[in-house]
Formats: structure tokens, sequence, C-alpha cells
């Protein structure tokens, strides 16, 4: 987690960077950017208040970590601070040379060097990536003799950043420590930031290997079980619960445990286990048979194992607990599938 009540700017350098397919160009800054105390505290928010996950990454490329572009460019910084100029111009460019998606929008980015951060319990020094895109229009009120008037101008919501990174001076050897935000994170254009700028990968920690475990037996479930076995829908919505609760109710993941209560049946346990060895070549991801659930992921994923029956474009049905409760029928008269469901209240 990081805390953010000691971090203070050191530098910081704007540049002005456009899409590089319609040949928008850069706008340099000559040198860095002085602040008094006000707008540094305005900044800080703008910044820093949209990092609230403990999702993290490390910078990473397939071959060798040097050739990745960000990783240099802030090693330098953290050798050498006094190339911090030098380096975000060189960052600029780069962030150009991606931004190629059509939609890609022209923005400002802000190269800061930042002091005093406290992530997981160590203070380190950090490098802030921060893009803004959108403009908004703010309406300006100014007070006459004896009325007022009203003018508006377009500027920069600071409750709303568009995308940033913070590369934390620790675990250098792994492509130092990274968190992210991303406005735009399912679209062609929002991609660039993540893959093409800053080329990360998951960090291997307890919160991408409990999502990775989450989302392998959520696919379990959903696919190879009703491949190889006869369950219904009622009969997965039912795993499916009994998986998230699982996570929910322990601190620890073991295969073997989770086989035992969740999946149950010796066979559907073998299918389960050679499922999770495709899962980890398939994706290149490993998940180890024992580790510490991480909380944050558990609340993150827990919207993926929803327990919903489609019916026709007629009914939906969610199942939250005790299968016994809703029971599967077919109407020969009407030549339909039917469910009865059995309940105490009416809310």
């Amino acid at each position: 987690m990081l805390y953010t009540e000691e971090i203070s700017i050191e530098s910081i350098v704007l540049h002005k960077v456009g899409n590089k397919s319609q040949d928008e160009g850069i706008r340099f800054a000559a040198s860095p950017v002085s602040v008094d105390d006000a707008v540094q505290s305005l900044l800080l928010q703008y910044f820093l208040s949209p990092f609230k996950s403990e999702e993290y990454f490390n910078l990473a490329h397939e071959s060798d970590i040097a050739l990745n572009e960000v990783y240099t460019y802030a090693s330098n910084i953290f050798k050498s601070p006094e190339t911090f100029y030098e380096q975000s111009v060189n960052l600029a460019r780069h962030l150009y040379e991606v931004s190629i998606h059509p939609k890609i929008k022209t923005g400002e980015l802000y190269v800061v060097l930042l002091k005093d951060c406290n992530v997981d319990g160590e203070q380190v020094d950090a490098i802030g990536l921060f893009k803004s895109e959108s403009k908004e229009t703010f309406l300006k009120v100014y007070p006459t003799t004896d009325s007022f008037e009203i003018d508006y101008e377009d500027g920069i919501n600071i409750n709303k950043l568009d995308k940033g990174c913070l590369i934390f001076n620790t675990e250098n050897e792994n492509g130092f420590l990274v968190s992210i935000v991303d406005s735009v994170r399912q679209s062609g254009e929002a991609m660039y930031w993540r893959d093409s700028f800053l080329n990360i990968a998951p960090r291997r920690d307890i919160f991408h290997q409990t999502t990775d475990c989450l989302d392998m037996c959520r696919q379990f479930v959903t696919t190879r079980l009703p491949e190889n076995f006869n369950v219904d829908k009622v009969e997965q919505a039912d795993m499916l619960n009994r998986s998230a609760s699982f996570f929910k109710e322990n601190t620890e993941f073991s295969l073997d445990d989770f086989a035992d209560q969740v999946i149950v049946q010796p066979e559907a346990i073998q299918s389960f286990k050679e499922f999770r060895e495709e899962y980890q070549d398939d994706l290149e991801v490993k998940i180890d048979e024992r580790f510490e659930i991480s909380v944050p992921a558990v609340k993150k994923q827990s919207k993926i194992f929803k327990s919903v029956i489609k019916l026709d474009k007629n009914f939906h049905i969610y199942v939250h607990g005790n299968r016994q409760l809703i029971e599967k029928g077919y109407d020969d008269e009407r030549d339909m599938n039917f469910y009865r469901i059995f309940f105490k209240e009416e809310t």
C-alpha cells in the first residue's frame, strides 16, 4: 500500500506529446517547472489520489529488461538525478513513438521526481509519469461594482487523472516496482500506455497469485467442468459460490484443500489439477499449490463470480446460497424447462 502523507515533488518537467500517426509532434519544455507550495499540493492531489489499488507490476521485456526504454530512462534518473531533464525528453520521445493509434489524444506529459514515498513499509524515491488528455470547461465568476460577470476557461480537472504510472526505486533487478492508473482500460487506444509505452508485466506476488488462481477456478467451473461432466447450471452456480466462499473464508490457499472442499468428486479433482497445468502453460503464469490469499484481490475479482442462470430473454436467476432450494424440471404440457425456487420471505 502507498502512503502519500510525506511525499514531496523534487522536480517536475512538462512536455506536450501529440499523436504520431497525425504528425502532431512534441513540444518540449525548455527546463523544469517551478511551482509554489500551494500548486505543489494541488499537483500531488492530482497525481497521487487515484493510486488506491494494491495491484503492482514490473517493467518488462521479452528478451532483456535493459531493452525496455522506460526502465533504462528511469534507471538513469535514479542513478544520476542531474540527468532528470534529459531523461524526461527521452521519455516524451518514446511516448510519441508509440502514440500511433488514431484515437490517442494530444496531452501534457508530466515527468515528476518524487521524494519520500512509503510503499509497503519501505521509503523510497519514485518517478511519476502522468498524462492529461481530457480538458473540461470551468465557469469563472467575477464580482463587479454592483453585480457579477461570468466567463469560462478550459482546464484540467485535478480529480480526474487520465493516465499515470509510479515507478518506485525498489526491486530494480525485477524491473522496479510499478503502479499504474488508466481511466480508459480496454479499448485499443488505451493499451498503448501500459503495453507499448511502459511494457509492464504482473508482479509475482500474492495479489496476482490470488487473481490468477481465482480466474483459473472460474474458467474450470464454467468451461471445462460442463465439457467433461454432466453438470447443470445450478451445480455450476453452486460450485462458483463455494469457490468464492473458500477464498473469502481462508487466509491461505491450498490446492488439495480447495479440491477436497469445493470440487469434491475424485474424477473432477483430477480434471481440475490437469486444467491448472494447462492454464499455467497457456497463460505463462505460475499458480503455487499453497500461497497466502490477498484480500484486495478477492474483493476485486468477486464480481466475476456472480452465479447467474440466464433463461431465454425473460429471466435471470441469481444463485447466492443453498442449491437445495432450487430445482430444475420439465413441463411436458408446455414442452418447456422450469425451475422451482423455495423461500420463506419475499423482500
